[in-house]
């Protein structure tokens, strides 16, 4: 299995959801990117020692969305249905394999809820974004 976590700039959602299915499912195959990501910057220092309080090891440098990205993914998971929408606009002929996150794991449906963007925020924030992640990635590794 081939998973592909997209958010905006690929620095604080996607990477830490790409170290947490590594950590936890090490056999799966992960990358991640963003929608207006610059390519090789480094995640979040807030995501970073999140993760690193959590012995969880993140090397990480940016990427965009691009089209050999999408190809390689089995499956594309965003953080909001606002991703999923500007890759189904951007990139027609991936909708099929293109999800949120959050409607992925849940058995319920839900297709509105999105995992906010921690990006400017407190340490604190970014340790909630984590716990978010956490527990939807621990779902996500039962439906793999």
């Amino acid at each position: 299995m081939k998973v592909l976590f997209i958010c905006t700039g690929n620095t604080c959602r996607s990477p830490m959801a790409e170290a947490l299915l590594k950590h936890h499912a090490p056999h799966v195959e992960v990358k991640s990117a963003g929608i207006y990501a610059m390519d090789g910057q480094q995640a979040n220092e807030h995501s970073m020692t999140v993760l690193e309080e959590k012995g969880i090891e993140l090397k990480h440098r940016s990427s965009p969305v691009t089209t050999a990205l999408l190809e390689w993914a089995d499956i594309v998971l965003t953080m909001t249905s606002g991703h999923k929408s500007m890759l189904a606009m951007d990139f027609p002929g991936f909708q099929y394999k293109i999800a949120t996150l959050i409607e992925h794991v849940s058995s319920e449906g839900v297709m509105d809820k999105d995992i906010a963007d921690p990006f400017g925020s407190t340490l604190e924030t970014y340790r909630e974004t984590y716990k978010e992640l956490d527990q939807y990635i621990k779902q996500l590794i039962q439906t793999i």
